[in-house]
């Protein structure tokens, strides 16, 4: 590999490491788990405190960081929604200016989005386009096995969430995409994406109520949660990972290391074909199992450094 190739591969790898890249500890069955610690607000003026989870890792949680704003409360009393179905926290690694500022406005105008009962949510329709006169700038993106940027680099992180959240709640997935490479925020087969015109995420509010959306990131961690009249049933993911395709080891010489050492720049992330399917317990007893598909994703190279 050429010293021109290889800089561009660099560039390319690490806007990828930074947007969409994955490390999962491979295994037969992979279930949500809640890993969280908690965070809160002190108020002088309040004899409680206000706690919410602050996940290690993206993770089902089910106390957030909006539960006593004023514009939040006023939107459950106008939908008649109290009952918090579910929420999931992606917790957000390394992300760059652009796309974490698009994440940001993408969780503003999802907040306070009603899906009615029989109606198709489509994240592209509900908050795109993702262009600069709507607010966006650019970011990473995929296209095809190549990173470009485009505006609105970012969003599939919401895409992801809005997956997780809509699965976690018993919703109807009309559409979903996998990334071409696996993710980091989330384990293979829990992510969407999206590409305004050509991809989309899509569910359905197979309920008889309506469902209220709300969304919020805080430093590096985007909250969502869907709101209605009753909990949702118990909810859980099951992959079997197949097909292991290892990440390849791209290899530059850096002199100021000592002879012999190596410095990982690019965490590599093998390539993997992901079969998802949920186990959905329900307050009667009734257990349902639900297949979701298979994923296929690349593998992303490591990129070494090394004195020899």
């Amino acid at each position: 590999m050429n010293k021109d190739k290889f800089s561009i591969l660099i560039t390319h790898l690490v806007t990828l490491l930074a947007l969409e890249s994955h490390n999962p500890n491979i295994a037969e069955d992979i279930k949500v788990e809640e890993d969280c610690i908690e965070g809160e607000i002190n108020d002088s003026q309040e004899k409680d405190q206000f706690i919410w989870d602050i996940p290690e890792k993206s993770s089902q949680v089910s106390n957030l960081p909006w539960e006593r704003d004023n514009i939040f409360l006023k939107a459950q009393e106008e939908n008649d929604a109290y009952t918090l179905m579910a929420a999931f926290c992606s917790v957000l690694i390394n992300p760059l200016p652009g796309e974490e500022y698009n994440v940001q406005l993408a969780a503003e105008s999802l907040s306070g989005k009603v899906v009615q009962p029989g109606e198709v949510f489509s994240q592209n329709q509900s908050i795109g386009p993702y262009t600069e006169d709507r607010g966006y700038r650019k970011g990473a993106s995929y296209a095809g096995e190549n990173i470009i940027q485009t505006e609105g680099g970012g969003v599939c992180k919401i895409a992801s969430t809005l997956y997780n959240v809509a699965i976690l709640s018993d919703l109807e997935i009309i559409e979903r995409h996998n990334h071409v490479m696996p993710v980091n925020y989330v384990p293979y087969g829990q992510d969407a994406t999206v590409a305004y015109g050509s991809k989309d995420f899509k569910f359905k509010n197979n309920k008889k109520y309506p469902i209220l959306i709300w969304a919020e990131i805080i430093d590096n961690r985007l909250y969502m949660g869907f709101y209605g009249k009753e909990e949702a049933p118990e909810v859980k993911w099951h992959h079997n990972i197949t097909n292991i395709v290892k990440a390849p080891k791209y290899y530059k010489n850096n002199p100021y290391l000592k002879p012999g050492e190596e410095k990982i720049i690019i965490q590599g992330i093998d390539g993997a074909t992901a079969e998802s399917w949920l186990t959905i317990k329900y307050k009667d007893g009734t257990i349902k199992t639900k297949k979701l598909g298979i994923s296929r994703y690349l593998p992303l190279p490591y990129i070494i450094e090394i004195n020899r």
